[in-house]
């Protein structure tokens, strides 16, 4: 790679050119390649790049040695090229605004929308690029085509620009520490942390060694305190960075941070799915309210749970609860609202809670909290969840801590949120008996020692934010088990 110092002063020799004429050793113009060939030759200039105007005397250019037009094309497409190779751009040099289609490549209207928003703020930093600007979105969302188009237009305006692929880069800065090292370590920091615009694309692609987060957070620290302009791509979740790293390029005062595309759900043991086989038996249109010979009371509440979550499906605002004992189908509804949305293009998360409670545990103690705060933020933050069976996990405190904290955090900031469970949340709180909880168990379908955890759901914060008229709906259905036959 050529050094920005001799590029800066191969543009300076030039611009001396551009102003006047520079002679040789025998005080003659240096001949062009066009006088030489004697083809093609400026009808302005002959070739030669340069022209005295013939004009009369007195005239402000008479006896003027001036610089012909198309030495100064030539000139500006000499200081491009120089430009061009410093950036380290190479084949993604067709990656312009011209090029760009601002809808993405999926149809998918949310995602068309974020990255013809994300097009837009593109140009408008590439026109003048101050402060920091990341990237993120998933794996072919056009991050890297954003970035190049910036580097691209930069280039072409006169701006010294330097891309680097961090992994690539990381590779570079290692390759010093040999021998026969050409560049040393100190001269290609300091061409990375002194670009006048720096993009670093794919960051966390690289391995994530103690070393290799060490130079990383050198890199930005610096540039962060000098307040370089600087842009970022990442198709990682931002809360899986380095902390120190994150911060960064969180920071309000200096930088934005661009979605190019709604992130698809991760199918990291299905966590989040919904198997094809339900998703293909449980819709709104196969929901039966004739159930198995309810009562009239009964068939309302089958009626009104299923109006209910139909409305829900096609416009989910706030909490939607369904509650009632076993096989009355109430996972059937969260999951007919879980087709409706995704047939709409939109994103949602559904889980049964023991198993998420379960998984979450387990990321938490085996990857020492890093895949833990990706999918707890996640499941906080999703357009959509859906919870199943709140209630049927487990009574452990670190269980009630994490649900806690689910659930306030939805509730406070009124993100749509869908929860069946066999609790009965129109109750009034009461202390229960011995026997009562045994009486319960057999209404409720569970285990005595799982009542705790219903007790616990069923008093304190939990029931009161599910209660919250003012956040969403609770509907309880009673109604026969769809599972068990009716007698002839």
């Amino acid at each position: 790679m050529e050094n920005l110092s001799d590029i800066l002063k191969r543009i300076a020799d030039n611009r001396k050119t551009a102003n006047g004429v520079r002679h040789d050793d025998a005080g003659k113009p240096p001949i062009s390649p066009a006088d030489e060939r004697g083809d093609n030759a400026c009808q302005i200039c002959g070739g030669r790049g340069w022209y005295t105007p013939q004009v009369v005397v007195g005239h402000p250019d008479f006896g003027q040695v001036i610089t012909c037009q198309c030495q100064q094309q030539r000139l500006s497409d000499e200081r491009f090229s120089r430009l061009f190779r410093y950036s380290n751009l190479g084949h993604l040099r067709r990656f312009t605004f011209d090029a760009l289609d601002t809808r993405g490549i999926t149809d998918d209207a949310e995602s068309q929308e974020l990255f013809a928003e994300a097009s837009r703020i593109a140009w408008d930093y590439a026109e003048n690029p101050t402060g920091w600007l990341t990237f993120v979105g998933p794996n072919g969302s056009g991050k890297t085509h954003l970035a190049a188009a910036i580097a691209n237009h930069s280039i072409g305006n006169g701006r010294v620009v330097l891309f680097m692929h961090v992994p690539d880069l990381l590779d570079h800065l290692r390759s010093t520490y040999a021998p026969a090292s050409e560049t040393t370590y100190s001269e290609l920091y300091a061409q990375v942390v002194e670009a006048a615009l720096l993009i670093l694309d794919g960051l966390g692609a690289h391995s994530a060694t103690p070393w290799a987060q060490e130079k990383l957070q050198q890199i930005i620290n610096h540039r962060f305190n000098a307040e370089s302009p600087t842009i970022v791509t990442t198709s990682t979740d931002l809360s899986s960075l380095d902390p120190y790293i994150r911060s960064r390029l969180e920071a309000r005062d200096l930088g934005r941070i661009v979605q190019t595309r709604r992130y698809m759900r991760r199918q990291v043991h299905q966590l989040g799915q919904i198997p094809s086989e339900m998703r293909r038996r449980m819709t709104i249109e196969t929901f039966d309210v004739r159930g198995k010979n309810p009562r009239a009371g009964e068939q309302k509440s089958l009626q009104e749970a299923l109006l209910a979550a139909t409305i829900y499906a096609n416009n989910p605002i706030g909490w939607l609860t369904l509650s009632g004992p076993t096989g009355v189908g109430k996972t059937h509804l969260a999951i007919a609202i879980a087709n409706t949305q995704l047939e709409k293009g939109n994103s949602i998360f559904f889980v049964r809670v023991p198993e998420l409670l379960d998984y979450l545990r387990g990321s938490f103690e085996i990857d020492n909290g890093y895949r833990f705060s990706s999918i707890f933020d996640e499941v906080k933050t999703t357009p959509l969840l859906i919870l199943d069976n709140l209630g049927g996990e487990l009574s452990r405190p670190w269980n009630q801590a994490i649900l806690a904290q689910i659930l306030e955090h939805r509730h406070d900031n009124r993100l749509p949120t869908a929860i069946t469970s066999r609790t009965d949340f129109t109750r009034q709180p009461r202390s229960l008996s011995p026997l009562q909880k045994r009486k319960l168990s057999e209404e409720l379908g569970v285990p005595v020692q799982l009542l705790e955890a219903e007790s616990m759901i069923f008093h304190g914060p939990t029931l009161s934010r599910i209660r919250d008229e003012s956040a969403g709906q609770l509907i309880r259905i009673d109604a026969p088990d769809y599972r068990i036959r009716a007698p002839r």
